[in-house]
């Protein structure tokens, strides 16, 4: 009989997506589930994985707290009753506080505990559990606010990417202008709609572009109608379900700084222009760019740029060919031996170690 994992998940896309390319590497060998607050639901095809809902309130409203820890003490509970019910082995969390009364419940039930950190800097929800994990994947072993007498607990693996993502040979005929992608992650970023208009317009004055801009619904519209309206080749989409054809076709990427986003930045070589969301926690985006800004394989943009900085720098990025060769080559390096199978064996190695 297989053994059985349960993957614990929530919130945004930078926590499911990690999730659901765990479920599929594990999925040969193991009895899977999936829990997922309420939130992460929408990033989840229920027809194709068993979920299972934890709605973990958040703890950031200090008024609210002693209500909050008591619902969190009643999912902690039905957490054990839901670990023991299904005979649960192992569990596998990646991260933040969506993860609470599962890794609580399965600490006390004293099941083998499996942290995920994408991220440059230890989230407070693993740093919590980290005394009590069997091991923590990590993609670095320069782990910002990690302990050090606890360094023996990270397994560093490649950046977790969708199978997809690694196919090289797709057939896909790239025009002949300089196509120039711009993705806020997985909830859009109506930021980006705005801070790059200027510039671009500029740009494309001088080369031929072509912009694939990812974008929310309610500013679908009028930005679609700016590039039209100025002659800017567009592909304007909020969602693309086969978003990795759109990737190689790209040659440069503006970006936040997720870890989602920069693996399959990575693993796609493609060049990026990391712009950091100030308000993340621990201020682990910038954290994540400066680890590849590093190895020389991306630029940092401050979102506080003038148009003047923006257009400047965005400029000599396209028009200086000879850098952006040597990005695309160290993201080239990088992916020395980073494949699909050499990933799923190293993952089952770790889980399926005594």
């Amino acid at each position: 009989m297989k053994k059985k994992i349960l993957i614990s998940t929530g919130g945004s896309g930078g926590h499911i997506i990690p999730a659901l390319i765990i479920h599929k590497h594990l999925s040969s060998e193991f009895d899977l589930m999936i829990s997922s607050d309420l939130r992460g639901l929408k990033f989840i095809d229920q027809n194709f994985f068993e979920v299972k809902i934890i709605n973990t309130p958040k703890l950031n409203n200090i008024f609210l707290l002693p209500f909050n820890f008591l619902i969190i003490l009643f999912l902690t509970i039905k957490s054990i009753i839901l670990l023991k019910k299904e005979k649960v082995n192992k569990l596998i969390s990646t991260g933040g506080y969506m993860s609470l009364p599962l890794c609580l419940s399965a600490r006390l039930l004293g099941l083998d505990i499996y942290l995920i950190e994408p991220n440059l800097v230890l989230g407070r929800a693993n740093k919590f559990f980290l005394n009590f994990c069997k091991k923590i994947l990590c993609y670095s072993d320069r782990i910002k606010n990690f302990p050090t007498n606890l360094k023996n607990k990270i397994e560093i693996i490649q950046p977790l990417v969708r199978k997809e993502f690694y196919q090289k040979s797709l057939n896909i005929k790239k025009n002949e202008k300089f196509n120039l992608l711009i993705i806020g992650g997985s909830q859009g970023a109506d930021f980006f709609d705005n801070f790059f208009k200027s510039a671009i317009l500029k740009i494309s004055k001088k080369i031929s572009l072509k912009i694939f801009h990812q974008t929310s619904l309610k500013n679908f519209i009028n930005l679609k109608s700016f590039y039209d309206e100025n002659l800017i080749e567009n592909y304007i989409f909020s969602f693309e379900s086969e978003f990795f054809k759109i990737l190689h076709q790209s040659d440069l990427c503006i970006t936040r700084a997720g870890a989602s986003s920069l693996a399959e930045l990575l693993i796609s070589n493609v060049p990026f222009i990391a712009i950091p969301l100030p308000s993340a926690k621990d201020n682990h985006q910038f954290e994540n760019a400066i680890y590849y800004e590093k190895k020389g394989c991306c630029w940092i943009f401050n979102q506080n740029y003038s148009e003047k900085e923006i257009e400047e720098n965005l400029s000599k990025i396209i028009e200086n060919r000879n850098e952006y060769e040597k990005k695309k080559k160290n993201l080239d390096n990088l992916n020395y031996e980073n494949n699909w199978n050499n990933v799923n064996q190293k993952l089952l190695e770790i889980i399926n170690e005594n």
